[in-house]
């Protein structure tokens, strides 16, 4: 698709060629779009809970590119000779909350009869193309931070099979449906950004390093998780998703493989990982609730180390 001709302009500053989490496309001096879409099957059985974990994802593709969300329409599939329409209004209502929390206006959207249900959102946002945040901008010696703790797969996983304790559920369901409004709203001065969701921290990681033609280095005992996950993978509960991740992604990794399935977790709404220059850190982990530093930008190509 990247070198088709609807996918080349002179006005496209990101497109697909990039596996970036949004496109740009400038509208005039100062001002591009920012657009992406995002809709996945239900992670959890509460409608309204779906409902905002969706919209929080959608959302987030545009606070990784350092943009502010302005419209939205949304996606809906519904078998509805299965499930009560009530249903949908429920996940229509979660997912508008999430919009009218981040100041992003639902303009309408598209329905269609599905055998499985699917929810999500096309965002579209604005940003000074002279700041605007990719994945190929990370140098040697950038810090990485990122801002929400992994294990959303692990859990989802557990909680489809009716094992999951209530409280973690619900830690992960608040941590989901929490917008990366703020993360995004600091990256201004990050050289690269992306957020994480189904090819897991290190899947996405390895996309920002492939793009920037750097390596990285990840502590991974700094690498925060929600509460409980450790004990739910003990258990054996691991998404086919992640699985793949680790398959994909387990080849370029070096160093202790202890936490490298977490690491590999397919996540859903999760965090920013941001790249930053060292004398940015201090003042973005202050303004950004939640974020952690978690290892830093090498100069070995497409590696990835973990102590």
């Amino acid at each position: 698709m990247s070198t088709h001709p609807a996918a080349t302009h002179p006005d496209l500053l990101v497109g697909p060629g990039t596996s970036d989490d949004a496109g740009v496309f400038a509208l005039a001096p100062g001002r591009a779009l920012v657009q992406s879409v995002d809709y996945f099957t239900p992670i959890v059985d509460d409608a309204y809970d779906w409902g905002r974990i969706a919209a929080a994802n959608a959302l987030s593709d545009v606070y990784a590119m350092g943009a502010r969300p302005l419209t939205a329409l949304q996606l809906i599939g519904w078998p509805r000779d299965e499930l009560a329409l009530e249903l949908a209004g429920r996940v229509v209502a979660g997912g508008a909350d999430v919009m009218a929390e981040a100041g992003c206006v639902v303009l309408g959207g598209h329905t269609i009869d599905l055998t499985e249900p699917i929810y999500g959102f096309a965002v579209t946002g604005v940003v000074d193309p002279s700041v605007v945040v990719t994945n190929a901008g990370a140098r040697p010696g950038d810090i990485l931070v990122l801002t929400k703790p992994l294990g959303t797969g692990i859990v989802a996983t557990a909680h489809k099979a009716g094992e999951c304790p209530a409280d973690v559920l619900e830690t992960a369901v608040a941590t989901m449906a929490h917008l990366n409004d703020v993360a995004g709203a600091h990256v201004a001065d990050a050289h690269a950004a992306t957020d994480i969701t189904g090819f897991g921290l290190l899947g996405h990681l390895a996309e920002m390093l492939d793009a920037s033609g750097v390596g990285a280095v990840v502590a991974a005992e700094a690498v925060p998780l929600l509460p409980g996950v450790a004990e739910l993978y003990e258990k054996g509960f691991y998404p086919g998703g992640s699985r793949r991740n680790l398959d994909h992604v387990e080849g370029r990794v070096r160093g202790d493989k202890e936490y490298l399935p977490f690491l590999a977790d397919a996540q859903t709404s999760g965090g920013l990982l941001v790249a930053l220059p060292s004398e940015a850190v201090a003042g973005y982990l202050a303004a950004v609730p939640g974020a952690t530093e978690i290892g830093s930008i090498t100069a070995d190509a497409g590696l990835i180390e973990l102590r």
